[in-house]
């Protein structure tokens, strides 16, 4: 009867459970990306903000809500599970957008429309409150939803059969291929709403979208499968810490403490193998005369595997650090390339112009073309070649995107000089809000090269992060993903106020004026970015010369309990 139960169990999930996962997050993207794109002109046209104080409010959003993913991937590795992780704060994320919605469509919570060339009368900071609150709810349900989706979907597929291998990491690509398409319905139908019908229209219609995604994957729960919560993976990684200080005067030794029964909540998979590296780390696992026969105190005597998740953690942290830049870079579409095409031609037709917020469909296009590309055709061809069941390894692929992403803003800056140059043959420098004869087409290239820069990048960084991590770990993995999104938006919001303050002259000129983007240098900005990007591609290409793979050492199926199936996957690549 037990072996039928496990049968059972082991034949949940599967690509059958894609379409309910995926709709939870294809909305949450739906909401979080049609107001996110066009926020700055909400902000700036409704809420009446200055332009630098706009873009850092929309950049430390961005931060916050790619920061809460770290509480919520606690919660799910710990207690709750990644299930009711998500359902959960799905439906705080669902309050957050009704809370948005309203904050819209109620003009008690706004400022009255500027009358002719009065100043503009800014939100008041009850207005403002209602704004953050629902921000907020929105940031916090996003942390529950974004490092658990990813994991949870990546649960379904059994990594142990070969067969399944591949639709791993194809896993990851339409993965984000999905997320993609509703980004680009969210910046073009969304935005065209917001822009053209209204506000409350352009986000009642995610709110309502979200309420059915909601309903949707909690009617898939029966064909799940899920793993129970292994405990708080913090705690384990500061007992490793703890236990190897208080045996740091204690000699090193080759006999290390395992005990498979102890980690079989948190090994399924398959056993960390041991390294030689951070060797100080062992002593945490050397077992002592008076702890031997004794049942372990984990603050004191560490397993092999539990040394080994904090090593893989520690060794994981240059790699993510290197993706922090990229995001800064990234972050700038949305503020000053926004505002950049606000300035330009914009006409497809006598009667049809497209919204400066959708310019970012190009991106989208560009990343969703990139990534269908990769996986359909560049993976088979490379696979040829290196062996690997992903084409190249996710290292290689974080490394192209580091040099597309550092060709984009070096491009940005060329074409700023070149819409200037425009302004000024027309006499328009002078005019912030006069449209310049130039063709918005000319901010393609830029907007592109991140689209493409994305698919290498991002989608290799969110790999790497769920390989590399141990396996009890991985909801907690995906939120490094989204930390170091909050981080790069944090620095974005940094370099501007930096930039904005030390190229302030006395004349009012000014890097990045908040008025007049016609009379700054732009051009400057983009290349100090492209400048900091090159260093930190030099920074990548050292650490991931020096980086180790986690060896891991699995069981044959047919008898977990034998020292002689034992296999071992050194992962190097």
């Amino acid at each position: 009867m037990e072996k039928n139960d496990n049968h059972a169990r082991r034949r949940k999930g599967g690509l059958i459970t894609m379409p309910f996962i995926f709709a939870n997050e294809i909305t949450e993207k739906l909401a979080v990306v049609g107001f996110n794109t066009n926020m700055i002109s909400y902000l700036t046209t409704q809420l009446h903000m200055p332009l630098t104080k706009a873009a850092n409010t929309l950049t430390n959003f961005g931060g916050t809500s790619s920061l809460t993913p770290l509480l919520g991937a606690f919660i799910a590795d710990s207690y709750a599970g990644k299930f009711w992780t998500i359902s959960v704060a799905s439906m705080i994320y669902q309050i957050g957008m009704i809370t948005l919605t309203l904050s819209a469509v109620l003009p008690q919570l706004r400022p009255p429309p500027c009358k002719g060339e009065e100043v503009c009368e800014e939100a008041s900071s009850g207005q403002l409150a209602v704004l953050y609150i629902s921000l907020l709810l929105g940031a916090l349900g996003s942390g529950g939803i974004r490092p658990c989706v990813v994991a949870f979907g990546a649960d379904q597929l059994d990594k142990s059969d070969p067969k399944q291998t591949t639709k791993t990491w194809s896993y990851f690509n339409w993965y984000y291929f999905v997320m993609g398409a509703s980004m680009l319905v969210a910046v073009t139908v969304l935005v065209y709403i917001q822009d053209n019908v209204g506000w409350g229209l352009g986000l009642g219609i995610p709110t309502i979208a979200m309420f059915i995604s909601i309903i949707a994957f909690i009617v898939g729960y029966p064909l799940y499968q899920n793993f129970d919560p292994c405990g708080s993976p913090f705690t384990r990684l500061i007992q490793v810490i703890v236990a190897a200080f208080r045996k740091r005067n204690i000699p090193h030794t080759d006999f290390l403490y395992r005990n498979d029964e102890l980690d079989a909540s948190i090994s399924l998979g398959g056993r960390l193998h041991h390294t030689e590296h951070m060797k100080f780390l062992d002593k945490a696992a050397i077992l002592t005369e008076e702890e031997n026969n004794k049942k372990p105190n984990l603050w004191r005597l560490s397993t092999v595997h539990r040394v080994e998740e904090l090593k893989s953690i520690i060794r994981m942290g240059p790699i993510w650090a290197s993706g922090i830049l990229l995001i800064t870079a990234y972050s700038q579409q949305g503020t000053f390339s926004l505002q950049q095409a606000k300035t330009m031609d914009r006409h497809l037709t006598k009667s049809f112009q497209i919204p400066a917020g959708s310019m970012s469909v190009f991106t989208i296009l560009t990343m969703l073309t990139t990534t269908a590309f990769y996986d359909r055709v560049f993976i088979r061809i490379a696979r040829r070649f290196t062996g690997l069941d992903r084409g190249i390894s996710f290292l290689h692929r974080m490394g192209i995107g580091f040099v597309i992403s550092t060709l984009a803003t070096l491009v940005a800056g060329f074409i700023e000089i070149k819409r200037k140059n425009a302004a000024k043959a027309h006499g328009l420098m002078e005019y912030s809000s006069a449209i310049i004869p130039i063709s918005v087409f000319w901010l393609v290239p830029q907007y592109s090269l991140h689209g493409m820069a994305e698919a290498f990048m991002s989608i290799g960084h969110m790999e790497f992060f769920y390989d590399q991590a141990p396996e009890s770990m991985r909801s907690t993995a995906m939120a490094l993903f989204w930390t170091s999104i909050s981080i790069g938006n944090y620095v974005s919001t940094l370099l501007v106020t930096l930039v904005h303050k030390f190229t302030s002259g006395p004349n009012g000129s000014n890097w990045l004026p908040d008025k007049n983007i016609n009379k700054g240098k732009l051009e400057y900005f983009y290349w100090l970015i492209t400048l900091l990007q090159l260093i930190n591609l030099i920074y990548y290409i050292l650490c991931a010369k020096f980086y180790t793979y986690k060896p891991v050492q699995v069981y044959d199926k047919g008898d977990s309990s034998s020292e002689e199936n034992q296999v071992e996957l050194s992962s190097a690549i």
